[in-house]
């Protein structure tokens, strides 16, 4: 792992130093043979879990047969596809590359926005998410990491098992990654305590604001009702699923162009959908870079997103990828 510049505000703590300091003696290979400790869930954050996966998962599949039998009108489509990209980029741009990894430096206002556009994703709360991703980074396709679709082995029946719990499974685990473990840094910062507090409200708000606005935009209840299905429950699954399949399908089949230290890999299909996050293999080989699409031809709007930001002077030192760097690390043919 590579060392996180400190931004503004907070330290981020070194991965590498999670990987060995903190986690126990590292193998030969630098991987800790320690098994993270870990905290559990209760029962009504398990009950809330549940609902959240499969209602929308629900609307997901009867998208199809809803659109072709009553219609999907073009406020539902522009309600759905600015809901989609705002809070996919408050994942992929605030609490993947910007929280969780230090990609850049940003001042209160932009990192409050971040950390709110992305917990209207629905993805769970800003702290434990990165806490669970750095501890995915430490022991990335170990054991040890909360999501990996290698767990139980590497037979064609191992792997499907796998990847159903690195898919979904894992979100239904009673264990919890310790927070003051893998993300000290957020703790210690106010505005996202209060984000983070904020969580069950936002959740409220990405449901219920779509509906309202095509109601408003429409006038009328239908439009209130087809706003929902499609801005809400189809966006929310839609969503869901595209990030976890970077957990479960970038870490088993692909190119890996790049070195690291585990069987992450890119996916070109999923790069629009994603927003950039499913050139995976090149973020575990360079987990800092702002930029996972290093290649030409490989889209990635996250990275656009932190170029405005850049240009607008709300983001700086953004670590883009150094051709250096990249040789370094690839294959050779």
């Amino acid at each position: 792992m590579y060392t996180v510049e400190p931004d503004t505000r907070t330290t981020i703590p070194d991965l590498h130093d999670v990987d060995t300091e903190l986690l126990g003696d590292s193998t030969p290979d630098g991987r800790s043979e320690a098994v993270p400790q870990v905290e559990r869930k209760g029962k009504i954050e398990q009950i809330a879990l549940f609902a959240f996966i499969t209602i929308p998962f629900l609307a997901l599949l009867s998208a199809v047969p809803f659109a072709w039998g009553w219609g999907l009108g073009w406020h539902d489509m522009v309600i759905a596809v600015v809901s989609y990209c705002v809070a996919g980029h408050g994942v992929t741009v605030g609490f993947h590359r910007y929280f969780t990894h230090g990609s850049f430096k940003a001042g209160r206002r932009l990192r409050v926005a971040l950390a709110i556009a992305g917990s209207l994703a629905i993805e769970g709360p800003v702290i434990r998410w990165v806490a669970d991703h750095r501890r995915h980074h430490a022991f990335s396709d170990r054991e040890g990491d909360p999501h990996s679709p290698w767990r139980y082995g590497e037979t064609v029946p191992a792997l499907i098992k796998g990847l159903w719990w690195a898919h979904t499974g894992w979100l239904f685990d009673v264990e919890l990654t310790p927070r003051d473990k893998y993300a000290p840094d957020l703790l210690a910062d106010k505005d996202l305590q209060r984000v983070e507090a904020a969580f069950p409200a936002l959740v409220a708000v990405s449901v219920l604001a779509p509906a309202i606005i095509g109601g408003l935009w429409s006038m009328s209840w239908q439009g209130a009702a087809t706003a929902f299905f499609w801005g809400s429950l189809v966006r929310i699954g839609l969503l869901h699923h595209v990030t976890w399949s970077i957990n479960s399908i970038c870490h088993a089949i692909g190119d890996r162009p790049f070195t690291s230290r585990d069987k992450s890999a890119n996916v070109w299909w999923l790069a629009v959908l994603s927003m950039g996050e499913s050139w995976h293999n090149l973020h575990h080989a360079d987990p800092t870079c702002a930029r996972h699409g290093v290649d030409k031809g490989q889209l990635d709007s996250s990275a656009r997103v932190i170029w405005v930001f850049e240009k607008l002077g709300w983001a700086t030192d953004v670590r883009w990828p150094r051709q250096e760097r990249l040789g370094a690390r690839r294959v050779p043919l």
